[in-house]
């Protein structure tokens, strides 16, 4: 489906062709094998069995019958898409491993989730995330972070990937001059829709399973032929330490202020700061990520899962980050690096500046030699198609669950809700692919996205974090907080202040906390509030196989940090 577009797009525009260098008979027979397993797949598990039709629990929470092992690779699955594989390469390109305390941080962040977030979720029988604001503060609050929520998916996460993995479709088939971004955007779309919107959740999370196992052999695939590449001798082992001889300041995950990139890693507080903020927003109170973990048998179930994905994030920056600081030394062609024709015109933007983000395409359509590079591409499309899926069920359960069943039909049927959903997520996507082209000028764009969304997410992590866990907090206090904290995100974005971009999200996130106490303590100063929490020693209390999973978790994230400090 995607590949007849590419091949459609060079016949009505004939000035430009796709380059099909390397890509063989063989390529092409495993994409398309790709995309009808997929498709095939999502629509068999999403069918009605035994004439039971869908109802809401369904389709937004796939009947609450995922095991540990689908919701770990749901997670990672929803998780790394284009801003993961083309950002975090270009990012890996223009900072080095620093960029992969995100995915190490992440590991550390899940198991918080799991020990102290999804017992009070799933307790609450929850279908989305604002549903728990509504339980826990009031039915206003809610609806403003529906509104919210769903006009940051659409506008910034649908778009950001969508449009990445185009960008990366039109490196790897075509010239890299745009002339196949809209024939990819349009493939995209078409692929994600064709058993998602149908099927729900049940369909994104089971075929997230096979996703997951695509991703990572196509990633490892794509790091091993990039360093058995970067020398002239070729080899592995001779390539990593190559890499590691000529590019060695690419290898500190903490930098120091000289350092060019500092403003968005600043040294010490990605492990003491803001990097907190973003991690702890996005794995414990975004619904795209979280909804899988809300569909488990069990909470036990549900929290082996998170202890699962938290070993998937260690292995990531292995198959994102490195091999975009392959593609850096291959450009900057230090001394012993194989001599790459038009490297340089490869990453220079038209006007001047560099195109980070064209490292990990640009290996693919270089150096992955035939009979792999279909299933590469098959993982890069594998890692788009299930983050738009991911991303477009949530969008669909959290406008009919939060904003279409309370205020414009209480009484719908789950026939109505479902379909309702499924016309939701018709909308945001083609929103999305209508709006991703004006993203072209972004220069990393997951820098981008953290910074834009690091706006508005310490603050709602400060409402959540309040509300769950601090008895007295007030939803007066919880509005008041949400709505300051954006005005104090941008009066810290103030230039003079000079402050890196996670350091303004933690002191946002603490002055919002300072003022949500203030104002509870003022207007409830000697009860706690009538919808608190309760919890008991109980309720954090784990089961066996996930203490000893995080356990392990923490002893190789301490190692990897002290390697590479």
């Amino acid at each position: 489906m995607l590949l007849e577009f590419l091949l459609l797009s060079a016949v009505i525009t004939p000035n430009k062709t796709i380059n099909m260098t390397g890509f063989a008979t063989i390529d092409i027979i495993v994409f398309v094998a790709y995309i009808m397993m997929i498709v095939g797949i999502g629509l068999w598990v999403s069918r009605d069995k035994d004439g039971h039709q869908k109802n809401a629990e369904d389709y937004f929470l796939a009947g609450k019958s995922l095991p540990w092992w689908a919701i770990g690779a749901s997670l990672i699955a929803a998780n790394i898409s284009a801003e993961q594989i083309i950002g975090m390469s270009g990012s890996g390109f223009a900072v080095g491993l620093a960029i992969a305390t995100y995915e190490w941080m992440a590991a550390v962040t899940l198991l918080i989730v799991g020990k102290f977030l999804l017992p009070i979720f799933i307790e609450k029988k929850l279908y989305t995330i604002p549903e728990f604001v509504e339980q826990r503060f009031n039915t206003t609050l809610k609806t403003i972070l529906a509104v919210f929520w769903i006009a940051l998916f659409v506008f910034v996460n649908l778009t950001t990937v969508i449009f990445l993995g185009a960008k990366a479709l039109d490196t790897i088939f075509g010239v890299g001059d745009g002339s196949l971004i809209w024939a990819s955007l349009i493939g995209l779309a078409l692929i994600a829709a064709a058993y998602s919107i149908y099927g729900g959740l049940s369909a994104v999370a089971w075929t997230d399973v096979v996703q997951v196992v695509l991703l990572v052999l196509g990633g490892l695939v794509t790091t091993f032929i990039a360093l058995d590449q970067v020398t002239p001798e070729g080899g592995f082992i001779r390539g990593l330490n190559h890499v590691y001889d000529v590019a060695g300041d690419k290898f500190h995950m903490i930098l120091d202020k000289s350092n060019p990139e500092f403003n968005n890693l600043p040294g010490i507080a990605v492990l003491i700061g803001g990097m907190w903020v973003a991690n702890l927003y996005y794995w414990g109170f975004n619904q795209y990520i979280i909804q899988r973990t809300l569909a488990a048998k069990s909470l036990e179930e549900s929290q082996k899962g998170i202890v699962f994905a938290a070993f998937l994030k260690l292995i990531i920056p292995l198959i994102v980050v490195i091999p975009g600081i392959v593609a850096y030394v291959m450009f900057s062609q230090p001394e012993g690096t194989k001599m790459i024709p038009g490297v340089v015109d490869a990453f220079s933007k038209v006007g001047g500046g560099l195109d980070n983000d064209k490292a990990y395409p640009w290996l693919i359509s270089e150096f992955v030699m035939p009979g792999f590079k279909g299933l590469v591409v098959a993982a890069l499309a594998a890692a788009i198609v299930s983050s738009l899926a991911s991303m477009l069920n949530s969008v669909a359960t959290i406008f009919t669950m939060d904003i279409y069943k309370p205020y414009f039909n209480q009484e719908a049927s789950d026939k109505q809700t479902v379909t309702v959903g499924r016309v939701t997520a018709l909308v945001a996507l083609i929103i999305a692919v209508l709006v991703a082209p004006q993203l072209s000028n972004v220069p990393q764009m997951f820098q981008y996205i953290q910074e834009y969304t690091g706006l508005v997410s310490p603050g709602i992590l400060a409402v959540f974090i309040m509300g769950l866990f601090w008895k007295k907090t007030t939803t007066k206090a919880a509005i008041y907080g949400v709505l300051a904290s954006i005005v104090i995100a941008l009066l810290l974005k103030v230039p003079s202040l000079d402050l890196p971009f996670l350091t303004q999200m933690y002191y946002t996130l603490i002055l919002t906390i300072v003022i949500i106490a203030g104002v509870s303590l003022t207007t409830n100063p000697n009860d706690d509030d009538p919808k608190a929490i309760i919890t008991t020693s109980e309720t954090f209390k784990t089961g066996k196989a996930f203490n000893i999973g995080a356990y392990a978790v923490l002893i190789i994230t301490a190692v990897l940090y002290s390697i590479f400090w």
